[in-house]
């Protein structure tokens, strides 16, 4: 029989491939990967979203301001309740993956084995949440560095590296050849827009060094994310008549504007635990200018791939190497270390493990 499992998405906005965040955009990928295996794939997500196997709606995605807390209760309540009602009617799952950062801390209230994974730094989860931890509970991390700050949690399974669909970055899909890389021109910075991700960084880098720039992504439904964005990036947009923004980019946009840029400019300021943005910049053959932060280090091959730099001086100064940088090299160090189909196999390697061992670990965990 295939393994039926249960993704479980971030409630606060839609899984589909234009996803800003990248813990949708794993979750939208490998879902697309374990149902082309053969999984019998459910996702539970907003309403709206766009999967390869079953939609569970949990409901509306959130359009007021800090709604987050409601909209997650609800989404919690309606999977607990569909998980029972499949298990009644003969149908239940063999496995839960829950990419939405929460969900795994109610799992005591079903018996199904659950893993978790961690996409965030330890400092952006409440400590709370790894005291007690239900036994049918496993997690994995994307990254070495971030295993490293999650090295007392007992039930961490390992690393599975996030990967991205490789060919749908591929040039030659929209008719480019490697002979146009002439017409890249000017800065990307691509992503969610907010404080840790640090975009203004990025049109300051832009306006020191003399390039254009455009600034790709979306503001998510929080008061601080929203003043941030009034704040620190509009009046810089405004200021500087060579900076275009692009609300939400489709898909066809973000891979139109990674092959037309000369670099994309990496700065967060956050530990970042992976980075879906330097992949796909390197899979569409263009450098990262990036910010060493956490795991970036990882993802971006420096000297090959890109430039890892330490502050916006070094930033504005590496803007003048990007065109040492093969196109051609960082294509192949794509294909070579981050192919979605790798990942896959790696979680498949993980819901083999814990759905052998779940009988007697939730045995022993009800006695």
């Amino acid at each position: 029989m295939a393994l039926r499992i249960l993704y479980i998405a971030y409630p606060l906005l839609t899984v589909s491939d234009e996803s800003a965040g990248g813990a949708e955009q794993v979750l939208w990928t490998l879902e697309r990967k374990m149902f082309r295996r053969g999984a019998d794939t459910t996702v539970a997500a907003s309403a709206g979203s766009r999967v390869t196997g079953v939609l569970f709606a949990t409901g509306d995605p959130c359009t007021l301001p800090d709604d987050y807390k409601r909209r997650n209760r609800r989404h919690q309540e309606q999977i607990l309740e569909y998980v029972h009602r499949r298990a009644r009617q003969g149908r239940g799952f063999d496995v839960i993956h829950d990419m939405s950062g929460s969900f795994w801390t109610r799992a005591g209230e079903i018996d199904l084995p659950v893993l978790a994974t961690l996409h965030l730094p330890r400092n952006f989860y409440p400590p709370l949440n790894f005291q007690n931890v239900p036994a049918n509970v496993n997690f994995n991390c994307v990254s070495q560095a971030q295993a490293r700050s999650f090295s007392d949690i007992v039930s961490l399974l390992g690393i599975v590296p996030n990967g991205i669909a490789l060919d749908r970055f591929d040039r030659r899909r929209g008719g480019a050849t490697d002979g146009q890389s002439m017409l890249r021109h000017g800065l990307l910075w691509l992503g969610r827009i907010c404080e840790e991700k640090a975009p203004h960084l990025a049109l300051e880098i832009a306006e020191r060094a003399g390039l254009p720039i455009t600034l790709a992504g979306q503001v998510y439904p929080f008061s601080y994310h929203q003043k941030y964005f009034g704040r620190e990036v509009e009046p810089r947009l405004r200021r500087n008549s060579r900076a275009t923004y692009v609300c939400s980019p489709s898909f066809e946009q973000k891979r139109s504007l990674l092959h037309q840029a000369q670099a994309v400019v990496i700065t967060s300021l956050a530990e970042e635990t992976s980075s879906l943005v330097a992949m796909e910049a390197a899979a569409s053959g263009t450098p990262v200018i990036g910010l060493r932060r956490g795991a970036l280090a990882e993802v971006v091959k420096d000297g090959i791939t890109g430039f890892l730099v330490e502050a916006v001086d070094s930033a504005v100064a590496a803007c003048l190497s990007v065109d040492e940088i093969s196109g051609a090299a960082c294509t192949q160090y794509a294909r070579k270390k981050f192919s979605c189909g790798t990942m896959a196999d790696g979680y498949s390697g993980l819901y083999a493990r814990i759905v052998e061992a779940a009988p007697q670990e939730l045995e022993l965990g009800m006695l």
